[in-house]
């Protein structure tokens, strides 16, 4: 049985430099559910010995799979339901009601595997065919530090249990194809709106391009209060004028007043960036 206790200051340390998670005290029972399978294979018998593993020469491996078990979250179709909402009642709206129009770039970040990217290309697509809009050429860039959560996004399957986690039986009819063993399949013309591409929040985002919108939702709350306002501070400089910011229901944007002006839609609350 693996020892979470001794190292677990030194393992928090270097969870935070290679990621950002800022775990705090007494999160010893979220290291040993995340960690302990992979400490059992490699036989290492506490946390002070796996960073110690990690540093040698040749572990890139290794500290992949480490990062990638502390930050792959499970996640939710339509989570929280509201967001998506205020996607398709105020935002694709406004969007497409300008001139001249030009094609509309989405970001999704820290997209786990996949089940926000999906769900706004759903709302996107159902939108233009009830409103009969003719635009194209949107994106959806949907980035995750996690290699293993962007390798089942890009694949786009699903098991039911999976598929159960917020998605309505008229979406998975209309979107999905069952494929064998009970697994779904998004419909291609769902996937094509969306580019998948591993990012560390820590990274620049000068390559990502400009947005007009940009998730950024129950993620945040994983971070210290300097790099979450970095974060926040970073992704105003990629937003297009009048661009929008959307955060999760437990986090906020506070603090900078100066960037971001709230927007109340009731419910739910976005942030859209002051030139």
């Amino acid at each position: 049985m693996s020892d979470m206790t001794e190292g677990y200051d030194e393992f928090c340390a270097y969870l935070e430099k290679y990621s950002g998670i800022f775990l705090g005290a007494n999160k010893q029972y979220l290291v040993s559910s995340r960690l302990r399978k992979l400490m059992a294979e490699h036989k290492l018998s506490n946390l002070h010995d796996l960073i110690k593993t990690i540093d040698r020469p040749g572990q890139n491996k290794l500290k992949t799979e480490v990062i990638d078990a502390m930050t792959t979250n499970e996640t939710l179709w339509f989570r929280d339901n509201h967001p998506y909402r205020i996607l398709e009642e105020v935002l694709l709206p406004e969007f497409y009601g300008r001139k001249p129009a030009r094609p509309m770039r989405i970001w999704s970040a820290a997209c786990s595997t996949g089940q926000e990217p999906y769900s706004m290309s759903m709302i996107i697509n159902d939108y233009k065919a009830k409103n009969r809009v003719f635009a194209s050429g949107e994106r959806i860039i949907a980035t995750d530090i996690s290699p293993s959560a962007l390798e089942q996004a890009k694949s786009g399957e699903y098991a039911s249990l999976a598929i159960g986690r917020g998605l309505d039986p008229t979406r998975l009819k209309k979107h999905f194809s069952e494929i064998d063993g009970g697994r779904f399949k998004i419909d291609p013309k769902i996937a094509a709106m969306i580019d998948f591409k591993q990012l560390n929040l820590q990274d620049s985002y000068a390559m990502l391009g400009k947005f007009d919108v940009i998730f950024c939702r129950n993620v945040l709350i994983y971070f210290t209060g300097d790099f979450k306002k970095d974060i926040l501070t970073r992704i105003h400089s990629i937003l297009n004028p009048g661009g929008y910011l959307m955060v999760g229901a437990s986090e906020a944007v506070n603090g900078l007043s100066d960037l971001y002006e709230m927007v109340h839609c009731r419910p739910g609350i976005i942030y859209r960036k002051k030139s």
